[in-house]
């Protein structure tokens, strides 16, 4: 069985009321390495963990025992998506949390020229998306493309992946990865 480390921990610094930034400068780290953590983009070390819980602080015997609350909630208006992006790229999550859920469903925006790194991201599972507006460049391993409103894709996740907005006005897309990858 393995255990969600980026969803445990963003949980439980969410619980804590601890901002990313902050937690990052109590574990004398970037706060970028926290975010890429919570999103299941890298898994750190036992000792970068510990640095990092110490910050909380919690030990890690407590923090793998922690057991996060379900969320049961069927039905979610706008304004209860929870944002997990940051800058020009906007993922707002249907539920707070996805202890539990083996789907992670998003609303994704991305602002003209956002892009979400020149590192491809790489994790388990499959993920799909429709554009609903603007032009989005995805590039999958050596394919790429660009979509436009009503256009999809769909791959596993495994493989290196990346997205791009193109053109001068916002994209937004509806996407789905199973199991829930942030």
């Amino acid at each position: 069985m393995s255990v969600d480390i980026g969803n445990r921990l963003r949980y439980l610094r969410l619980r804590c009321k601890v901002s990313q930034r902050e937690l990052a400068k109590r574990a004398g780290i970037p706060n970028s390495t926290i975010s890429l953590i919570e999103s299941n983009q890298t898994n750190p070390s036992v000792g970068a963990l510990k640095r990092i819980l110490d910050g909380i602080p919690i030990g890690l015997s407590e923090f793998f025992a922690l057991e996060p609350e379900r969320t049961i909630k069927t039905f979610y208006q706008s304004d209860d998506l929870v944002e997990i992006g940051k800058g020009k790229i906007s993922y707002r999550q249907v539920g707070e949390n996805l202890f539990g859920r083996t789907l992670q469903l998003l609303k994704e925006r991305y602002s003209p020229g956002a892009d979400t790194g020149k590192v491809p991201l790489t994790h388990d599972g499959e993920e799909g998306g429709i554009v609903l507006t603007g032009r989005l460049e995805v590039t999958v391993g050596d394919e790429r493309k660009i979509l436009g409103p009503g256009d999809a894709y769909y791959f596993e996740s495994r493989r290196p992946h990346r997205f791009r907005c193109v053109g001068p006005v916002a994209c937004e897309v509806i996407s789905a990865c199973a199991p829930a990858s942030f």
